[in-house]
């Protein structure tokens, strides 16, 4: 119908709303193995989908959310300016080193603070976290030093495996054989 009122795409949210959306953010809080809150400002659309995809794969979330919204779900956090929270579900690391990388490729935005399960976190410790090793390749190291040894004991036996047929050979030649 032509007079029909359209609503407006960027009309405020209500009460009820923002209620509703603080309920969510607590549950997400709650579930995360850690949480880190960046300034995104700068970021195109194309880098952040970017972004938020290559979190995906790893069982994370990059959402942009009101800080005051944020602040009614966690009181005692104190953001200013634009904020985006990156949500990790499994891997506490692997995220952060996502999302660190990217910003730093992008020379735009810079992380804030966080939390790794309870301990409070602040920009430096996010970004010395963004160096560790995530849990993938501790497993790989892991099983690389169990293994060595083991390729260090089949290759002696390979070894004597070996002269021993260098010795019937060597036998066989002096009987005569081919």
């Amino acid at each position: 119908m032509p007079n029909e009122v359209q609503p407006r795409p960027n009309m405020p949210k209500t009460r009820l709303q923002k209620e509703e959306t603080v309920q969510v953010i607590k549950e997400k809080l709650s579930r995360a193995n850690s949480v880190v809150f960046a300034d995104y400002k700068g970021l195109t659309m194309k880098q952040l989908s970017d972004l938020r995809n290559k979190l995906r794969e790893v069982n994370a979330e990059f959402t942009i959310t009101k800080n005051t919204l944020l602040k009614h779900a966690n009181p005692d956090l104190d953001l200013e300016g634009p904020t985006a929270t990156l949500l990790a579900y499994d891997d506490e690391i692997s995220p952060i080193k996502i999302l660190v990388k990217a910003l730093k490729d992008a020379t735009i935005g810079k992380v804030k603070s966080g939390f790794l399960g309870d301990m409070s976190l602040d920009e430096a410790k996010i970004i010395q976290l963004s160096t560790l090793p995530t849990k993938d390749e501790l497993r790989g190291k892991t099983v690389g030093v169990l293994v060595a040894p083991l390729q260090g004991i089949l290759s002696v036996l390979q070894g004597n495996l070996r002269n021993l047929v260098y010795a019937l050979t060597d036998l066989q030649k002096v009987k005569g054989g081919v």
